[in-house]
């Protein structure tokens, strides 16, 4: 049975192209159990693939035809092929990291087949300290990142003890819970024409306020202060039609050493996050001898459900937006960045505290509007970026995980690159570490993996600019 795609699932295969592969992926690295032989890795490949029931989601195909009008449909794979996705691969010598991190690059590099179910996993063998390492992709248009990683932790427990966990693929109540959610939202979005109709009167209030709310936001947008829309983003060697090759580079710190500068400056440990990016982009655009001279824009994706004080609150929510942050890289000093990027985020999350968020979700969508819109007019390049590169940060577990005894070391997301955004970086928190993961096009954004190091120095700047070093 063929199922309809929700609108924004469609979008993504509509956007899907051999330079532009809308899929997200992860980098899980393990230290294997107390005793484990040398093969451990071979053999939980091998139990893997005696899983006999795979939950519907990783049997889920993308398939159209002239019979749908040229429409994306959901039809389960009937020739499934479990050992086509998931793989095992072994390092060349001498098994660094930097073998992982370039083998990672050529596996996110490859654009999955639209005849089979779109997610893989790969089970790496031969880093030379005796751990083991997974990369994980799915299509962006099966799950969102955050579902990823809810698919991947189904697979852990706190217990190091605890064996029999089964993979990912088997995980039946998780992943049939995040289809479920999936497909709700797809029939919400579907009926929307019906439903407003129905609550014609309730979105009344939000209606008549965005005219106003699109007024102040680009008012906003031409003073260069903080909100949903950019106007002054420069161009940047960053914001170029983009290459299908790409290049990874993943690093961890301590969340201490940010929460310690962030109290001393009284700052956000995101604030913190930001300034580390902006520090590092700044000392990586110098030494290729591109740095503009007007302050580097991230688009930065964060809760909007405020608090009081006007902070992202932590409890969550669905308010979900964009602010376009100014991230202040004309600036040498480390410190004046991070009270620059301060207040520019507080002062865009004051901007949006007046809209709702049906407001928000509106602002927001206008913010990144042209970065679809430009490649499909022709015009990359010769107009100004709505921004120079997307930077997000979500919350992780905060206590070490084990997979059948193997302990999780580290686990870095890989995101999406697209025409006009050559980088992405994306952090999540992990047991105590904020851990880096960037993804960028190899011809565009070169040397990636320098800007680990420009992170770290950056940290250090930040330490010493707070009075800890």
């Amino acid at each position: 049975m063929a199922v309809p795609m929700d609108p924004t699932s469609a979008g993504f295969m509509i956007a899907d192209s051999r330079n532009t592969p809308m899929h997200v992926g992860g980098l899980q690295l393990f230290t294997p159990p107390e005793g484990a032989s040398d093969t451990w890795i071979r053999d939980l490949y091998d139990e893997s693939l005696q899983t006999t029931e795979v939950a519907p989601i990783f049997h889920k195909r993308p398939w159209r035809s002239v019979a749908t009008g040229g429409q994306w449909f959901w039809r389960e794979d009937n020739q499934f092929d479990l050992e086509h996705h998931v793989r095992l691969s072994a390092l060349p010598e001498p098994g660094r990291i930097r073998e992982l991190l370039e083998l990672g690059g050529r596996l996110h590099s490859t654009r999955m087949g639209f005849d089979r179910p779109l997610w893989e996993m790969h089970l790496i063998s031969g880093l030379a300290d005796g751990r083991a390492a997974f990369y994980s992709k799915m299509h962006h248009a099966l799950v969102d990142g955050v579902s990823a990683m809810r698919l991947l932790q189904a697979t852990l427990s706190t217990d190091p003890d605890k064996r029999d966990v089964p993979p990912p693929w088997a995980v039946r109540r998780v992943a049939t819970q995040i289809e479920a959610e999936k497909d709700a939202l797809g029939e919400r979005l579907l009926e929307l024409p019906l439903g407003a109709l129905r609550s014609a009167y309730g979105i009344a209030a939000d209606a008549a306020g965005l005219p106003g709310a699109l007024v102040r936001t680009l008012n906003r947008g031409v003073r260069n202060d903080t909100a949903p829309i950019a106007l002054y983003a420069p161009r940047t060697i960053l914001n170029q039609k983009i290459s299908s090759s790409r290049r990874i580079a993943a690093q961890d710190w301590p969340i201490e050493r940010l929460r310690a500068v962030g109290k001393a400056t009284r700052t956000t440990i995101n604030d913190v996050v930001l300034a580390m990016c902006a520090g590092a982009l700044r000392h990586y655009l110098i030494e290729l001898d591109a740095l503009p001279s007007q302050p580097l824009v991230a688009m930065v994706p964060m809760s909007l459900k405020l608090d009081q004080a006007g902070d992202a609150s932590a409890d969550g929510g669905n308010a979900v937006g964009t602010l376009m942050v100014k991230l202040h890289t004309d600036e040498p000093d480390a410190g004046k960045r991070l009270a620059g990027i301060n207040a520019s985020v507080r002062s865009g999350k004051e901007a949006v505290r007046s809209m709702s968020q049906n407001q928000i979700l509106a602002m927001s969508a206008l913010g990144v509007t042209p970065l679809v819109l430009m490649p499909m007019l022709g015009m990359q390049g010769l107009t100004r970026p709505p921004f120079n590169l997307v930077i997000s940060n979500v919350p992780g577990p905060r206590k070490p995980l084990y997979m059948n005894g193997a302990r999780l070391d580290g686990m870095y997301p890989l995101s999406i690159p697209y025409h006009g955004q050559a980088m992405n970086i994306t952090c999540t928190s992990y047991d105590g570490r904020m851990n880096f993961g960037l993804t960028g096009c190899r011809r565009t954004a070169p040397s990636l993996q320098r800007l680990l190091t420009h992170l770290d120095d950056e940290l250090a700047a930040l330490e010493q600019a707070a009075g800890l070093a």
